[in-house]
């Protein structure tokens, strides 16, 4: 594994950022590739960062997919078909439940997932996601369960109580096809510091086409901040979510940047924005004009973040500790007063791993809300322990159980 004694910067993970960047420069992709290369750590760094459907994809583009090992290219090889098949499979569920919505006057938009890979890199199968995300207004949740139930998904927890405590999503799982969806409203999505609008989100939804049908979808200025929030929330620890930013914006003609900062101001997450904007520029020279540029680099807080974080994914290290954390989340809110109540509102707020047997709105309920900090400080000093050891090959995440295959929930 060769490193670049300047920045420290592995051979590796240089050539995995070039692959997944919008403008693809292949003289310094074919000028890496001619180091040593680990490529077998290569591949399973690209899974676990979601981004192994575009750096294949990359390397085939620039007939460099020779120059890996047999073994490591029949490994990838095998990889991309069980990726391809999950995400038709996961795409036809999807399908099936938007006639089903539509057939009940539900309306629901897709977020991320399929429709994101279309508007980021204009191909449902170059983005490895899980699960399907849609939006729906949180009076229409339980209708939307019911749809969901006669689809023949099963909630992953009793909906009425689940709507009157508020998860962190309404997660359903269809057992034959191990599919999940997650549902999302106003009041889940709880890493806004503001309540979404979102009515104006539904005001202002586009239709794309997937796979030959035309399916509903965030416009691409609210996309931008619901992915960076996404980002924000899970502090950009997978290349996947930056790259999801800057592909988004190298896609987009007439991307209209007054709007997208007046949603980041009115839902409080302008430095969540700007702290995605300047991952993606300074990692993979996303596409941004020169105004906004300086906008983004006139936050010091967010060249800050971004430094530490793009330190920490070069190096690959364990996710810090609970304090950190804390303190980083105050950080990409910005101002104290309202990242104080912002990091105090998600402390105290329990979601379904925090529920005991207290009923909603009882005083035993609050006992739900202490339980939270101090489940999220074992989880978390339990995070920043060695890492595990790694498979020598990358396993496909989709081959999992439904219920493995979710990251644990904050």
């Amino acid at each position: 594994m060769s490193t670049s004694a300047q920045s420290g910067i592995t051979a590796e993970w240089e050539l995995l950022c070039a692959s997944v960047a919008p403008q693809r420069d292949a003289p310094k992709i074919h000028e890496i590739m001619e180091h040593p290369l680990d490529w077998t750590a290569l591949l399973v760094r690209a899974q676990e960062h979601g981004v192994l459907p575009l750096f294949a994809s990359t390397l085939e583009k620039a007939r460099q997919l020779d120059g890996l090992p047999v073994a490591c290219r029949e490994s990838l090889a095998a990889l991309r078909r069980a990726h391809l098949m999950f995400t038709l499979s996961l795409t036809a569920e999807f399908f099936r439940l938007s006639d089903s919505f539509k057939a009940a006057g539900l309306n629901v938009i897709a977020v991320k997932g399929p429709v994101l890979a279309t508007l980021a890199f204009g191909d449902p199968g170059l983005r490895q996601y899980s699960d399907v995300d849609l939006l729906v207004r949180h009076c229409d949740v339980l209708g939307a369960a019911r749809v969901m139930e006669d689809c023949g998904f099963v909630s992953e927890l009793p909906l009425e109580a689940a709507a009157q405590r508020i998860p962190g999503q309404f997660l359903f799982v269809r057992e034959q096809t191990r599919a999940i969806v997650e549902l999302h409203t106003e009041r889940t999505l709880r890493y806004f510091p503001r309540p979404i609008p979102v009515e104006a989100f539904f005001a202002r939804q586009v239709s794309i086409s997937l796979d030959g049908r035309t399916v509903p979808a965030l416009c691409p200025e609210d996309t931008l901040v619901f992915i960076c929030v996404h980002g924000s929330k899970h502090f950009w620890e997978r290349l996947l979510w930056i790259a999801d930013v800057a592909g988004l914006l190298a896609r987009q003609t007439a991307f209209d940047w007054a709007r997208a900062f007046d949603v980041a101001r009115k839902t409080g997450t302008e430095r969540m924005v700007r702290l995605g904007l300047c991952l993606a520029m300074e990692m993979l020279c996303a596409p941004v004009p020169s105004h906004v540029a300086d906008e983004v680099r006139s936050d010091v807080t967010a060249l800050q973040l971004s430094g530490e974080i793009r330190r920490h994914l070069a190096s690959g290290e364990a996710a810090q500790g609970a304090f950190h954390r804390a303190m980083m989340r105050m950080q990409m809110c910005g101002g104290f007063l309202r990242s104080a109540r912002y990091l105090l509102r998600l402390l105290l707020t329990p979601t379904e791993e925090d529920w005991g047997g207290s009923r909603p709105g009882s005083l035993s309920g609050w006992l739900d809300a202490m339980r939270r900090p101090l489940r999220l400080a074992r989880k978390y000093r339990a995070d920043s322990g060695s890492p595990e050891k790694r498979n020598p090959l990358p396993e496909n995440a989709e081959s999992k159980p439904a219920t493995k295959r979710k990251k644990a929930r904050a």
